[in-house]
């Protein structure tokens, strides 16, 4: 019984993290963050930081609507995130979501693992406090020699 118990639970384990590899969104949205993700990594790891500035940019490829780019070293520590400044130079590794979940412990593990993928959690839209689900695409990527990510998402709402 006890080993019928452990499968059924494995099971669901690996359902939910197999659900969390796919976003609610449509298969359009979802590559075009890949694909901005991906283009920006390419542009961190020819530029380096100097390619942060064009990140910032209003109204570009990099920031529109409420999808913009943010950047962590494999520490938790926030390099970039143009939506929320005051974050940058900070530690997050055991920063919890509203519902508990160590969302940046989440990037680094998938990105460690993958090389990338998807990863969902609860934060606040910009200029709001109460948290939104967000779907987030991150990618691993070398910044001035040095081991990091970089993603972008959208909110499920």
């Amino acid at each position: 019984m006890f080993r019928i118990l452990a499968a059924c639970a494995a099971l669901l384990i690996a359902a939910r993290l197999h659900a969390a590899d796919v976003p609610p969104a449509t298969p359009e949205a979802a590559a075009r963050i890949e694909a901005m993700v991906n283009r920006a990594a390419a542009l961190v790891e020819a530029e380096g930081a100097a390619a942060f500035a064009a990140f910032r940019k209003r109204g570009s490829p990099w920031r529109f609507d409420d999808i913009y780019l943010f950047v962590f070293d494999l520490d938790g520590r926030v390099l970039l995130n143009v939506e929320f400044p005051h974050r940058e130079g900070t530690n997050r590794l055991k920063e919890r979501d509203a519902d508990g979940k160590l969302f940046h412990e989440d990037f680094i593990a998938v990105v460690r693992s993958d090389g990338s993928g998807w990863v969902d959690y609860m934060f606040p839209k910009p200029g709001q406090k109460q948290a939104s689900a967000k779907w987030s695409y991150v990618r691993a990527v070398t910044i001035g020699g040095r081991p990091g990510l970089i993603g972008a998402g959208f909110y499920a709402d």
